[in-house]
């Protein structure tokens, strides 16, 4: 890694290999997200959800608007502005950072306003208008690899190379923008686990992570938890795939990753701090 930390709006973590795993909390404030859809729309509930979340050891907060599920229609930009927003100046001053999964300029823009710490773009910060409202601040950004978009990802993804291609994509969008200035210890790549990619696919990004990362010189974020590649290596349903995705968590931050985003941050964490007690003196 090229610096000694990585700006993350409000804070800052260490870089570098000895750096601990940091766990993201999701939190879904959709009446449709694919796993825990309409648990947390509701202000009071979202709130006891980051509580909760904060007890149990949570390094980030990832509030999500939209659900980005396969087939999900886009959400309009007032309504997605209404879910995240009061979520979001209500946690501001909970003591950990706030990241804010969007693709839309003008949400990231009135988030940056309220002093949210990271931008999870799902779209690679392809929209129009993305970089310039991103390049001024302070916030970290994660981009991901998506194929083509939500409502077609999953017909039939193809890849003659998945690693390289994944890493081509993210490497054009890491040079564009720094050619718009925007310094490197902001950026985190995310390969994009099912986003338009096989079981095969994702299995072959999760083995060729640090691959990806040295590439790149980047840290890397990984989110599989309750996936339907999850689903599909233990034939468990979405709400039966806690063990499966604390497995995939261990293994993402085994083969490389800085942060695993999560629905089940206790478990992840006990985990976590069991598999680096291990690492650690090994």
């Amino acid at each position: 890694m090229s610096t000694q930390y990585l700006q993350f709006g409000r804070y800052r973590f260490t870089a570098g290999p000895e750096a601990h795993p940091l766990v993201m909390g999701i939190l879904n404030v959709t009446p449709d997200s694919f796993s825990d859809g309409g648990k947390f729309k509701s202000l009071d509930l979202a709130l006891s959800h980051a509580e909760q979340m904060i007890a149990d050891g949570v390094d980030i907060i990832d509030i999500g608007g939209e659900s980005s599920r396969p087939g999900a229609a886009p959400l309009p930009l007032d309504e997605e502005l209404r879910r995240v927003m009061p979520i979001l100046y209500a946690l501001r001053d909970c003591g950990k950072p706030l990241s804010l999964d969007t693709y839309k300029p003008e949400v990231m823009r009135e988030a940056i306003a309220a002093g949210v710490d990271m931008i999870n773009d799902i779209n690679g910060f392809r929209a129009e208008g993305a970089l310039s409202v991103i390049k001024e601040s302070d916030c970290a950004l994660c981009i991901m690899h998506m194929l083509r978009d939500p409502t077609t990802m999953q017909a039939a993804p193809h890849y003659e190379d998945v690693t390289a291609e994944v890493t081509a994509f993210l490497r054009a969008r890491v040079e564009a923008m720094e050619q718009e200035g925007v310094e490197r210890n902001r950026m985190w790549i995310d390969p994009g686990f099912g986003f338009g990619k096989t079981l095969e696919h994702n299995l072959a990004l999760l083995r060729d992570l640090d691959k990806i990362a040295g590439e790149l010189g980047l840290p890397v974020l990984a989110g599989m938890s309750r996936k339907s590649m999850i689903g599909a290596i233990t034939g468990r349903p979405v709400e039966q795939r806690i063990a499966g995705s604390v497995a995939a968590a261990i293994a993402a931050v085994a083969h490389g990753a800085r942060i695993v985003r999560v629905h089940d941050v206790a478990e992840t964490v006990d985990a976590l701090k069991v598999w680096q007690a291990v690492a650690t003196n090994s």
